[in-house]
């Protein structure tokens, strides 16, 4: 789907850059969109994006949250920086087309964007140690401090129904009667486990629903490997892949965070028993994530900590799931059967959360 390095040279050259591109090279792995390293002669680097318009039907809305994001984190930045005590915190900066203004550059129908690039710093695919797992969650008790007085009502929501896991629910079941095809083992294994846990789908919502948590903006997708690591130091200093920003549960969130963080094989992990949910990775994000962002929780909030680790992991093994019924129709996959291993990775993580609950729910309680 990818456009040829030509191309894409042309497609840079037409943003508003300080010098002239000199390469253009792929970046990073990511499940959804097409991603390259700008290098230009000044020296200066950028990020390069083709917009999955299947993922994200309405581009322009996700270029509107990422500029009014943008615009907030430049109007806060110093301030941040200075409370959070441990100095750098950025965020991509959106780079407008040199010729419209518009943050974005459409060419043969494919939508493009290009923010600035995060030098000096890395990310990893699953955290080595609880410094690590600190900083992740600190990362994102930042970018939720950051955001906590941006109004939701400033922001579209580009995708309706994400994160929402009753949706989730009920389009998987829709799938399994619309496709024909003979489950596996390991597929009738995953049945049998949604199966039993339908009444988890609606818990964070029915929360919403009756008052007790509330809409906020979010970032929608706070893995482990959109947080970015200082490459000398090892702190946090961004978050990244902003497409989902929106109106949401911080819970999503959090949830993301920890079910990410606190399984030391990752998601691309083999389906084995030895799946995880590390109570020492889950303290660490947990101490990080509140030193930046406690003061935007209410005790209700934390309540739900719990939860939303639980929900979330549920969630994400059943999206993978559907999308291994529905044949691989929205996860970027090499090999086949690839969304049904990844589904059994994040039920098997639903199972080692829900065995640790008293464990996990004091690890809060001491955190309060």
């Amino acid at each position: 789907m990818g456009a040829s390095a030509p191309d894409l040279e042309a497609i840079a050259g037409r943003f508003d850059l300080p010098a002239a591109v000199t390469a253009v090279t792929p970046l990073g792995n990511g499940n959804v969109n097409d991603t390259y390293r700008v290098d230009t002669a000044s020296g200066e680097r950028f990020v390069l994006q083709r917009l999955n318009t299947q993922v994200f039907p309405q581009p322009e809305l996700v270029m509107g949250n990422l500029q009014l994001l943008s615009d907030h984190a430049e109007r806060r930045r110093n301030g941040l920086g200075a409370g959070s005590g441990e100095g750098r915190w950025e965020l991509p900066r959106v780079i407008p087309n040199r010729h419209s203004g518009n943050p974005w550059v459409t060419a043969n129908d494919q939508f493009w964007r290009l923010i600035s690039f995060v030098d000096g710093a890395v990310t990893v695919d699953a955290i080595a140690n609880p410094e690590q797992a600190h900083q992740v969650g600190r990362g994102l008790g930042l970018f939720h401090s950051l955001i906590s007085d941006l109004p939701t009502d400033q922001l579209a929501d580009t995708l309706p129904g994400f994160h929402i896991t009753p949706g989730y629910l009920d389009a998987y079941d829709q799938t399994l009667k619309r496709v024909e095809i003979q489950l596996c083992e390991a597929g009738q294994w995953c049945t049998e486990f949604v199966e039993q846990r339908r009444q988890l789908a609606p818990v964070l919502e029915a929360a919403k629903a009756d008052g007790r948590l509330r809409l906020r903006p979010i970032h929608g997708d706070p893995k482990v490997n959109n947080v970015m690591l200082c490459a000398s130091t090892g702190v946090a200093v961004s978050l990244v892949d902003l497409d989902t920003v929106k109106p949401g549960l911080v819970h999503y969130d959090i949830g993301d965070c920890l079910r990410s963080a606190c399984n030391p094989l990752g998601e691309e992990a083999e389906p084995t028993e030895a799946i995880h949910f590390d109570l020492d990775l889950c303290r660490a994000v947990l101490e990080g994530y509140l030193g930046a962002a406690r003061d935007s929780l209410s005790d209700t909030d934390l309540d739900h900590i719990f939860d939303a680790a639980r929900v979330i992991s549920f969630e994400l093994g059943l999206r993978f799931f559907s999308d291994h019924l529905a044949g691989d129709v929205y996860f970027r996959t090499q090999r086949p059967g690839h969304n049904l291993d990844r589904a059994r990775v994040q039920f098997k993580l639903t199972e080692s959360i829900e065995a640790q609950e008293q464990d996990i729910r004091a690890i809060v309680e001491g955190l309060r």
